[in-house]
């Protein structure tokens, strides 16, 4: 998969670039990760690339042709029709499906915003979309990017020394991840559930179904708003419930 990131900080990168997952994702040619300083492309001896709002206001404003000098040479280097996003907390909430779709990408360019913001006629006319990792604001850019590429990653064949270990994870099928336990069996008085000692592989699934409806429920029940369950859930679901009815019963 073909990365560009336009940043005015490529340097950080090196952070993701050079470990983890996404440092063996580039390591094994699997990404090819290219970055693109629009300082590099401002034309004076000050390498501006921000000037002052129109209608006044606090900070500065990133402008048009540094970024756009700059997006015109990631697209040369891309792949034809690489998606092009904007990260700003005013875009569509990142998600695990959209990590998955990116996956399918040949291309893909992030751009990396600065400052107060980025003059709205470069959006409206580069910018296919506009991506948020939350609601909140950060210094800038290029973190939620490193967030948006390591999730990308995770779903690139060859990526993960065993890639089954993506199928059970939080939000792929709308729910949260499954508690896990390792060795030893007993910590003081907390032990492994019964069910993942007991050798049987069908128990073992139904628990694991179980206690990620469960964790959704207490955590996100609005991941299971409007969701159509199977009968296999909905009994699982039932048993989620009185076990709940008899704590509070306890209480």
């Amino acid at each position: 998969m073909w990365l560009g990131v336009i940043t005015l900080f490529p340097e950080m990168f090196d952070a993701v670039s050079s470990n983890g997952v996404f440092g063996r994702a580039v390591d094994n040619g699997i990404i090819s990760l290219n970055r693109y300083n629009p300082r590099d492309f401002s034309t004076d001896k000050h390498r501006t690339v921000d000037d002052r709002p129109y209608g006044g206001g606090p900070g500065m404003v990133m402008m048009v042709e540094p970024l756009l000098k700059a997006l015109e040479a990631a697209k040369k280097d891309a792949p034809e029709n690489a998606l092009v996003v904007l990260m700003s907390p005013q875009g569509e909430v990142f998600s695990q499906g959209k990590g998955i779709d990116c996956g399918q990408l040949e291309g893909l360019i992030l751009i990396c915003g600065r400052y107060e913001g980025i003059d709205e006629r470069f959006i409206r006319g580069h910018v296919d979309v506009e991506w948020s990792i939350g609601d909140y604001v950060l210094s800038g850019g290029e973190l939620a990017a490193m967030v948006v590429t390591d999730a990308i990653a995770r779903h690139l064949p060859g990526t993960l020394g065993n890639q089954m270990s993506v199928i059970d994870e939080s939000h792929l099928d709308g729910t949260l991840d499954y508690p896990h336990y390792t060795r030893p069996e007993k910590l003081g008085l907390d032990v492994v559930p019964a069910e993942l000692l007991s050798g049987n592989h069908k128990q073992m699934s139904r628990y694991r179904r179980r206690e990620a409806l469960k964790r959704t429920l207490d955590r996100r029940p609005d991941l299971l708003t409007g969701r159509v369950f199977s009968q296999e859930d909905r009994k699982l679901l039932e048993e989620c419930f009185a076990g709940c009815n008899a704590a509070k019963a306890v209480e």
